[in-house]
Parts: structure tokens; sequence; C-alpha cells
């Protein structure tokens, strides 16, 4: 078979109904071998006929969808100036729609002999490694559109894939764990009976299990560890080895969510790759063009890591920023996804080594069409010199606010000089946005896939990591929890009790702030993990929800406060100049200057005022005492007397409350009280 000249754009491999174009961006490349594969895995290679703008490719006429195809690179091998083509191994192609196959850990799929690492390996890595797979995009969206739920209005849940329905007693067990589980009545039913507005999916760009993670009997679970920008990850999928079935079903669960009205949120991990540093394996970018696609050091042999992860991708780089853009577009156009949350969101924003907020990344998503039409949140921090840029990315974007996490743990355990950083947080840290930004710019958290859940933030003063086999020295020290008593599981009533409350205190926290509230997946279930809070590498019962064992008054409590704060928008203003709030002690006085200023005041209190430009609704006065001890309240004489309490994080049901009388009230230790009228 002859392959024809064929076109260089569209990159990838793009089936026309006829045949095959094939495109693959090298700057370094001397010829590129499409590689074919049969059945029977016998590898047949053809030399891609034509080079246009450094984009080797060719058209191959009469393939179909479900073949299986790589890659091979001839070029220069000099490490020492960042050159790492090596035609012994088979390649992934950076826009396969489709990976199929996992990983043989051997010294094969390293491109340089181990003992010495200026030497080329000439191994032959294609028994060892994954294809890319030829799909067809045909699907019936029927009338699905975007959502476009404002975010206001927004309420996210991080989720899982496969720990949210692998133990669903009610999903089919041949469902579980898969992208079809996830869309299962069952789980839609429990997304919206919480009240949530979008689903935000860890990782689920295909990636790979660390080669010393599978050494010591473990994967990683979490998924940031991406090697496929375009293909959804084929351990999520039910059928294996049907291509475009696999990429059905995941566009199926999309349209599933849409029609429960659920946006669709992707975190996604475009910082770094599964390729690590000049030690790590030969999947794909290290072997086509490794100083195009990756940060190199001074000395081109090592490379730059602002990632802890060992590389870092080349966004400053055309070919690679444009890379970047198609996998963005792609899975809005054609996976019909709402929105991303960026991992590491500052490494993609660095030009030569500083962050910039007019970087080319960063800028041509503000000008693309498509992109800039859709949720935006970055994790505003990477490791790098300068990478901590919470409150620094431009209009468009929203964040994952750090100092709200961090503030509100400290507040709730007691910690003194909190409560002038409280209010802020309350208001949707407007010191961080308010200059160019809205409130929803702040995505309001406590806890995260990173970290403690909810239960073990309150149960645990350490880290408790042993099980991940690193000697406990993985995962954050700085945890900001408290155990309330006791380490870990007890049966003591009272610590147990205030465990329950103080999850309440946190939740509400979240709920009743301005900004967009995001709640882990299970959470509202009361799910541990034991102490651990860092189980990337956890694929068990350490990070899968057990729905046979739920806290079933943490659940109802979450379904009420969620309800409470959807339908009152003054807990949720689309601007700053709408929020009118005011502060007070708690004998009713104006907080002052010198109050905030005062270490051990952390009794207040907030009038929220219904009325307003965008919106009339109940006026609300919450009561906040972290104390360990009940504290009276007064509300404020030109508020006048008549309020009913609506929630109190002392009690566990929605039995109503009455106040002691008309102005005064008691909010008992560790707790909050909300009142409206």
């Amino acid at each position: 078979m002859q392959l024809r000249s064929g076109k260089p754009y569209p990159l990838g491999a793009t089936y026309d109904g006829s045949g095959v174009n094939f495109s693959l961006f090298s700057s370094v490349a001397r010829s590129v071998d499409l590689c074919i594969f049969d059945e029977s895995g016998d590898e047949t290679r053809y030399a891609l006929p034509e080079m246009t703008g450094r984009c080797w490719h060719g058209y191959f006429p009469g393939l179909r969808t479900g073949q299986k195809y790589g890659f091979r690179v001839h070029g220069p091998w000099s490490p020492a100036d960042g050159l790492r083509c090596n035609p012994s191994k088979l390649l992934l192609d950076p826009y396969a729609r489709h990976i199929h196959g996992k990983i043989d850990w051997c010294e094969a799929v390293f491109g340089h002999i181990l003992d010495s690492l200026d030497l080329r390996n000439d191994l032959d890595s294609a028994p060892h490694v994954p294809r890319s797979v030829i799909t067809d995009e045909q699907f019936d969206w029927e009338h699905d559109r975007p959502l476009r739920t404002p975010w206001e209005n927004t309420l996210i849940y991080e989720v899982h894939v496969k720990g949210f329905t692998i133990r669903h007693p009610d999903v089919p067990s041949e469902l579980r764990g898969t992208y079809p589980g996830l869309a299962h009545p069952a789980a839609i039913e429990h997304f919206k009976s919480l009240g949530v507005t979008a689903i935000e999916l860890m990782p689920v760009q295909h990636f790979v299990h660390d080669m010393n993670l599978l050494e010591r009997g473990l994967c990683n679970y979490w998924g940031y560890n991406t090697i496929g920008f375009f293909a959804p990850h084929a351990d999520y999928f039910t059928r294996p080895d049907d291509s475009n079935g696999q990429v059905d079903e995941f566009k199926q669960m999309v349209k599933s969510l849409h029609e429960a009205g659920l946006e669709v949120i992707l975190d996604v991990v475009y910082a770094h790759t599964a390729e690590g540093n000049q030690l790590g394996p030969t999947f794909s970018f290290k072997g086509i063009d490794n100083p195009a696609y990756y940060r190199l050091d001074d000395n081109r042999f090592y490379y730059r890591d602002y990632t802890g992860t060992g590389n870092s991708l080349n966004a400053y780089h055309p070919n690679t920023l444009q890379l970047l853009m198609d996998s963005l577009r792609y899975w809005v156009t054609e996976m019909h996804v709402d929105g991303f949350r960026f991992d590491l969101a500052p490494s993609l924003a660095r030009t030569a080594h500083e962050v910039d907020r007019v970087s080319p990344f960063l800028s041509a998503i503000h000008q693309d069409p498509v992109i800039s039409q859709v949720k935006l949140i970055a994790e505003p921090w990477d490791v790098g010199d300068g990478g901590y840029q919470l409150g620094n990315f431009p209009p468009l974007w929203s964040e994952w606010n750090g100092q709200f996490r961090d503030c509100v743990r400290d507040y709730w355990r007691g910690h003194n000089h909190t409560s002038r950083h409280f209010s802020l947080r309350l208001a949707g840290s407007p010191d961080l946005y308010e200059h160019d930004r809205r409130p929803s710019a702040s995505i309001n958290f406590v806890a995260s896939h990173d970290g403690f859940t909810l239960v073990d933030l309150v149960s645990y003063n350490d880290k408790h990591n042993i099980m991940n086999g690193e000697c406990n020295m993985d995962g954050h020290t700085d945890n900001r929890s408290w155990n309330c008593g006791a380490e870990g599981i007890t049966a003591d009533f009272p610590i147990n009790a205030l465990r329950a409350q103080q999850q309440r205190n946190l939740l509400a926290t979240v709920m009743l702030s301005q900004g967009v509230p995001m709640l882990l997946a299970g959470d509202e279930l009361g799910r541990t993990q034991c102490g651990n809070n860092n189980a990337y590498c956890q694929d068990n019962d350490v990070s899968w929800i057990d729905w046979q064992r739920l806290d079933h008054a943490m659940l109802a409590f979450t379904r009420r406060l969620i309800a409470l704060r959807q339908a009152h928008p003054v807990f949720r203003k689309s601007r700053f100049t709408s929020v009118e709030c005011a502060w007070y002690r708690n004998d009713g006085r104006r907080m002052t200057s010198t109050d905030w200023d005062t270490p051990w005041a952390k009794a207040i209190a907030t009038h929220l005022a219904g009325g307003g430009a965008d919106s009339t609704d109940d006026d609300f006065y919450i009561a906040f005492n972290p104390h360990s001890e009940p504290l009276p309240f007064t509300i404020p004489v030109e508020l006048g007397d008549d309020w009913r309490v609506v929630l109190h994080t002392s009690r566990v049901t929605a039995q109503p409350v009455t106040m002691e009388n008309g102005t005064i009230f008691r909010v008992g230790a560790h707790s909050l009280l909300v009142l409206s009228r």
C-alpha cells in the first residue's frame, strides 16, 4: 500500500469514511514512520511521504476505525542538546482519541540505557506500550446544548469516576467504576437530591500508572499522570476493545448528565506528562520533539520542573500551545464538556521563567471564541519560584481559593487572629478579586481530593499515610485540622458529637459564603480515609465511597444547607457591589478596627441585606461562635426584632428553634446560627 501525501492539518489521525489522514508535528525529525498493527499485533511501517511546516503527513486509503497505530521518529539522539529521538520506541499520537493497552514496565520503554543515561537504548518498545486507535467522531447528541449555568448559581461536586460507584449497590456490577456508572440513574439521583449543579471529574484524560507505584502494589488512582490529552481514560470504559464504543460511552455520560441539568467540568493535567525527567520513559512527546514539548534547563540534558513530577510542558512553544488549544477545543466541541479545572495552572502561564498573566497560554484562551465561553478554574499555584498566584489570574478565570480553605479551618479550630480574614472569605474574598473580577472568581472549599476528607479534618491532628509506602513522608504537614480530643476513630460520644458539629460548621461556612462552593464527593456521606491525606495511590476501600455505611444525618443536613443557599440569592451575589453585609460583635455593636485586631475576639455576626440592586430576598443574620462555651448574642437595635431561626449547627435536625426574646439569643459552643426575616 502506498501512502498519498495527505494534508498537514488537522493533526493526528482523521477518518473521512474512505481512509485516514495522518499528521504529526516534529521540528527535529529526519523522517517519520507510521506503524500499523494487524489483529495479531504484527507491525507494518510506512514512511510518511511529506513534510509541510514541520508536520509530517500522509493519507492511507481504505483504513478504518478501530485500527491500531503508532509512530517512530528518526532523528538526532543527543541528550546533552535535549534531543532524544529513538526509532526503536513506538510513540503514541499526541492527538490520539483512544489509547488501547497497558504499559509493560521494562527496560525497553526507556529511550536510554538505564545504567548510562546518555546512551541510546535500541530495544524495541512496541510489545510493551499502548497503541493509538483510530476513532469516528459520529455521535447522536440529539438536542444537547451547553447548559451555561451562571457562575453565581453554580455548586461544584468534585468526584472520582471509579470511586463514586465502584461500591454502589444500586448500580449494576458491570457498570460500577465506569463512565456509564456515573451516568446511572442511581448516581444522578444522588447529585440531584443534593442540589449540586456541576460535576467536576478528577482526571479522565488517559493517564499512566507509575512504575514505582506498581512495584509497591499500588497505582496512580487520582490520575494526575497524563499521556493522552484527547483520549478518555480507558480503564473507565465497559468495552475495552471497542474504540468507538468507548468514546461514545464518555459522550453518553455527558449527555445524560446534561439531561439532568448537571454541567461537566474536567480536571485537566496539561502542566506535565507521564514521561518524567531524564530518568523517565519514552512514550510520546519525548521521542517526537523533546525541546518543543518540554521546558529544558540551561543544561539541556535536564528538565525544568515547576510541577514536582520531573517535567513541565512547554506551553510557551507555539506548536505545544496549539496542541493544548486543540485539545481544549476538542473536549468542548466534540465531547460537550462545560469547563476545566487546570492543575498547577501557573506552570502553563510561565514565559521564559516567570508567571505572566498575559502569557501565550492565557492570551490564547482569552481570545478563543470556544474556550473563553466555558468555565475556567485555575489551581493557582505550582512548585516553582513565584508559583503562588492566588488572586492574580486574569478576568474569565476562577481559582481554587486556598486562603478560604486555610482561614476557615483555622477559625473553626479556634485559632486567634482569624476573624478579619474570616469576614473577607465569607464576603467572596474582595481583597483578592474585587479589582477586576466577581465573587465567582473564588472557588470556596474546605476539603478536596488533595488532603483530608471532611471527617478526617475533624478526627486527626496528623497525617497517617503509612499505606502509601513512603514512610509517612508524603502529603501535607500543614493540615490545620483538629481531632476534637482524640486521634482517629473513638467511641467517645461527646467527641463524636463535637466532630459532627464541626463538620456542619465547616460545610455551612462554605455554603453561606459569597463565591462558588465546592463539595468533595463523600463528605456529605461521612467518608473517611482513616487519616490518609494523600490517597493518590489507593485504588481500594481507602478512597472508594462505601454506600453501605452512610452518615444519614450529615447527608440530610447537607441537602438542607444547599437548599437554603439555592433558595436565597443573598448568598450568591453576582457582583461585589451588590454584596451588602455588615459585621457586629456578639453584643450587637459594630466591629471596629480595634475589635478586628483583638486576637481572641472570634464571636462575630454578620447581617446580609436581602434587598438590593439585583435581588429581593430575606434578610439574614448569621452568628458565629468558635469558642468552647455558649455565648449570648444581641441583634443590633437598628435591625429590629422580627427574626426567626432557620439553621443552627448545634442541632442535627431541622426542628424549629425559638429565640429567648426578640433581640437576644444564645449560640452554642462551636456552632453557628442563622436567622432570617
